[in-house]
């Protein structure tokens, strides 16, 4: 396989980008610079709100500018784009018909290696639009897995988390994560899914057993065979 520049369409959070970036060098199997992928990451942090622009159902600025800013990485050379941005993926398969790079599925993703692990039943834990718009509950319920997403009282403390905590820069609350965990626990969840990469930025700041598949890791992986290169395994 031909090896190519990645190119990452970030910003939607900038921490959760930097923290995308450092997990595709970890699991890049390379001894030196040259042997890590090209990468083109644009930062665009004037991104409207996703998770806004579906709830309020007013979604054309946010389609315009994601086409805008991966045609740019397109023009720059990407072979292969990535959007650190569960909620982002809502708009990936009209984004997808307008490129002529492939645009790297976290969702799509995800769900494979729940199935790949044998997981029947898995919580999401992402933001109201992904929730919304059920984009992990028909990815999943495709590849036969059943998903169970939180109730609104547990869905408000995953909110705060990102919304209150992490995107304004904070650590996190382990005390309403930890709700949050026993609420997927005692649903009989075989795994959680980290569909937020706000909530990567916590798993970062926290430690997370294996119970829980983030899928800015997924992504990750994706990115690297995508470009060509090999995968560093544990």
């Amino acid at each position: 396989m031909a090896k190519g520049k990645l190119g990452v369409l970030g910003g939607l959070g900038p921490q959760a980008t930097q923290v995308f970036y450092q997990r595709v060098l970890d699991l890049t199997d390379a001894s030196r610079d040259q042997e890590h992928i090209p990468t083109l990451i644009f930062s665009d942090t004037q991104m409207p709100d996703r998770t806004k622009a579906i709830l309020s159902g007013d979604t054309r600025a946010v389609e315009e500018r994601l086409l805008a800013d991966a045609r740019l990485l397109e023009e720059w050379g990407a072979a292969a784009i990535a959007i650190p941005c569960n909620t982002a993926h809502a708009f990936v398969p009209g984004l997808q018909a307008k490129l002529k790079v492939p645009v790297i599925n976290m969702v799509a993703g995800t769900a494979a290696e729940l199935k790949a692990a044998g997981v029947k039943r898995a919580g999401i834990l992402a933001t109201d639009g992904t929730i919304g718009l059920g984009l992990y509950r028909n990815a999943c319920a495709a590849a036969g897995i059943e998903t169970v997403d939180p109730p609104p009282e547990i869905q408000r403390l995953v909110m705060s988390v990102i919304y209150d905590e992490i995107k304004q820069g904070k650590k996190g609350s382990w005390e309403k994560f930890a709700v949050i965990d026993g609420f997927l626990r005692d649903a009989g969840c075989d795994r959680g899914v980290l569909a937020c990469t706000e909530l990567s930025v916590f798993r970062e700041q926290h430690a997370l057993s294996d119970f829980y598949l983030d899928a800015m890791d997924v992504l990750a992986r994706r990115c690297v065979t995508a470009c060509g290169y090999p995968l560093r395994h544990p």
